[in-house]
């Protein structure tokens, strides 16, 4: 058998590099290792020396005797002795048409038992946000078909916006009605930190089924922390790849918080200090790393982003409802006091605020939603009095054309999650508040 043949019958995913390390330690959720001289960043591979287990690591931190790796997987089966080689892999993924109506793992292996993804092109995990100079302005709105968002909080092509609720109070139907009536080509949803029981559920109730233009990416709760916390890196460059072909692209993650516990358990296992409810500063930092790569380029398409937030117990200074406030285009606050009225999804209008909508939307348009929401203010801070039957009507002209207009304000914020509306439909129906 001649050289050539013998190496077109090896498997070329195999590293067979003779360099490796070996374990000198472990700890519940790191690995330290020597014999290796690796960077920052770089993906190592971990085999056992029995050959029963294998798993991919990330360097996450160097010092004079050795390294610590924090494995994507766990580390229950290795000993202290198993080798640890350089990966060819590195921090890329597979990236591609292929993906499309599929459910994939970060590393875009396939989970919903539909065969193998056969990607041409590889795309770094990892990526720095689009140049300030290059983003394109926002200046097209973005119709997500729902009355409350699209009339009242219009969102722009490229934007970031903020879901902020507590725990129970919609944010997946929330989803799943954005999802299912926007009008982008390419839909790329992030699952990260959430029940594996939520993964099908989200798909058949939320979406009706209906993959045939998304890229659903899942890392589960019961998933490490690394796993956890590169899933939403993962899921971004794989909406920068629609973007880099001119595609608009809606990319939705679930949640924000769940990214930012994954982060807290890898920073107190290296030792960073604990600051606000024990988030260690690397959360903070990054944050807009993954937020900020999301946006309208120049000459290519854009990422319009939707980002769950789980405000613990309706608490919005939680640091990490904070933060990202901070850094997104606007915020979506559901409210648990509109649930209890019957108004689903229960946005709550007067907490909430898109940053772009005075950039996307006519004279004609803002003045009608400034209207229905001083209108609907009106009647929130006098509600107590017409309950009580304290307040006679002619004494403000203001409160009587909120009154009169309760029923319409009230209808116009609900939606049934089956219900999707046009933009052009919603500004008419504004209309009629007036």
């Amino acid at each position: 058998m001649s050289l050539e043949n013998l190496k077109s019958k090896l498997d070329k995913s195999l590293n067979l590099s003779s360099v490796f390390g070996t374990i000198s330690k472990i700890s519940a959720s790191t690995i330290e290792i020597i014999g290796l001289r690796p960077s920052i960043g770089d993906i190592v591979r971990i085999a056992s020396n029995d050959g029963l287990k294998s798993e991919l690591g990330m360097v996450t931190a160097i010092s004079q005797k050795g390294a610590n790796v924090s494995p994507f997987g766990f580390v229950e089966g290795f000993k202290i002795g198993d080798k640890v080689y350089t990966s060819d892999q590195g921090m890329n993924i597979p990236v591609g048409d292929e993906l499309i109506g599929r459910v994939v793992d970060p590393f875009m292996n396939p989970k919903d038992g539909k065969g193998p993804i056969n990607a041409a092109s590889y795309a770094p995990i990892m990526r720095a946000p689009i140049p300030a100079m290059k983003r394109g302005l926002i200046n097209e709105p973005f119709s997500v078909g729902i009355k409350t968002i699209d009339g009242l909080l219009t969102c722009g092509k490229g934007q970031k916006l903020g879901i902020f609720a507590g725990s129970g109070v919609g944010k997946s139907t929330l989803m799943g009605m954005i999802v299912k009536n926007s009008t982008a080509p390419i839909k790329v949803i992030a699952l990260i930190g959430e029940r594996g029981r939520e993964v099908p559920e989200f798909i058949q109730k939320n979406l009706g089924g209906d993959l045939s233009n998304a890229v659903i990416i899942v890392a589960t709760s019961d998933d490490s922390p690394l796993m956890r916390k590169y899933g939403a890196f993962c899921a971004m460059s794989v909406a920068e790849y629609f973007k880099s072909s001119g595609k608009d692209v809606l990319f939705i993650m679930d949640s924000v918080t769940r990214f930012a516990m994954a982060q807290r358990e890898i920073g107190l296992a290296l030792g960073e200090p604990p600051t606000s409810k024990g988030y260690p500063p690397s959360v903070l930092t990054l944050l807009p790393q993954l937020m900020e790569r999301a946006g309208k380029e120049e000459g290519k398409g854009s990422i319009t982003a939707f980002f769950t937030v789980l405000v613990e117990g309706d608490d919005m200074s939680d640091p990490i409802a904070d933060q990202s406030r901070s850094i997104l285009d606007g915020h979506i606050v559901l409210s648990r006091e509109l649930t209890d009225f019957g108004i689903y999804p229960p946005i709550n209008i007067l907490n909430s605020a898109s940053r772009v909508m005075g950039d996307v939307t006519s004279k004609e348009h803002r003045a009608n939603a400034s209207k229905f929401k001083r209108l609907f203010s009106t009647l929130k801070e006098n509600e107590v009095l017409i309950r009580i039957g304290a307040y006679q009507k002619g004494a403000d002209k203001e409160l009587d054309l909120a009154i009169s207009k309760k029923s319409f304000m009230e209808e116009f914020m609900k939606q049934s999650p089956n219900e999707g509306f046009e933009f052009e439909e919603i500004i008419k129906m504004l209309e009629q508040i007036n």
